[in-house]
């Protein structure tokens, strides 16, 4: 297990969210680049809050079978730090934009993750989530975590329906380097709940102590 447990707080679409993420100690943030999701933010809006955004904290773009001119002139605007695909993107996509990327892993109990590890060997991380057959993560649900390899040659980021109920739970009884909210901290979608935000904070910190 990790020394202490990273945390992406995803889908932010204003301002004060991603600051009141940063003051509650969140590592990373991510926006959500995908027109069919409903925390969705543009380019421009994105550009705003990125460079509000102080030191030391990622920025994560999010891309769902996006095509190449898209995600070029989003990584010609902002200052994204990683990108994260969670489409069908192969890896010859996801590593020619020379940005470090993470790739997001559906997962089911058929999901070879030694396999995939070696197809997407040049990704930053795999990030776990929740299979759904009709939308692209974002479902506000969990998987097996007992499907979690025991070792892996890439960090794992564990998403899918964590919220502060179940987050100390997660990050007990599994060797994560991290782990992705989005839902388990909103009041409403794309709209982030300060306070939820504390609390899963918190619960990362006490699992970690």
């Amino acid at each position: 297990m990790p020394l202490r447990t990273r945390v992406k707080i995803c889908g932010i679409t204003q301002l004060d969210d991603a600051l009141a993420a940063i003051d509650y100690g969140a590592d990373a943030l991510g926006f959500v680049f995908y027109n069919k999701s409903p925390r969705f933010i543009n380019i421009n809006t994105a550009h705003k809050i990125i460079n509000k955004i102080p030191p030391f904290i990622s920025k994560v773009g999010l891309f769902v079978n996006a095509d190449y001119e898209y995600v070029s002139e989003a990584l010609k605007v902002l200052s994204l730090d990683f990108l994260q695909f969670h489409g069908d993107e192969d890896e010859a996509f996801c590593s020619s934009f020379n940005k470090p990327y993470l790739k997001a892993i559906r997962m089911r109990e058929t999901t070879q993750l030694g396999d995939i590890t070696n197809t997407y060997h040049s990704a930053s991380g795999l990030l776990l989530d929740a299979f759904d057959s009709t939308q692209y993560g974002g479902t506000g649900q969990t998987f097996d975590w007992d499907l979690l390899p025991k070792q892996s040659n890439l960090p794992i980021i564990l998403a899918g329906g964590l919220n502060t109920q179940n987050v100390y739970e997660a990050v007990q009884n599994t060797d994560v380097y991290a782990v992705d909210v989005s839902s388990g901290v909103e009041k409403s979608k794309g709209v982030k709940d300060h306070l939820l935000i504390k609390q899963f904070m918190h619960e990362v910190k006490r699992a970690n102590e």
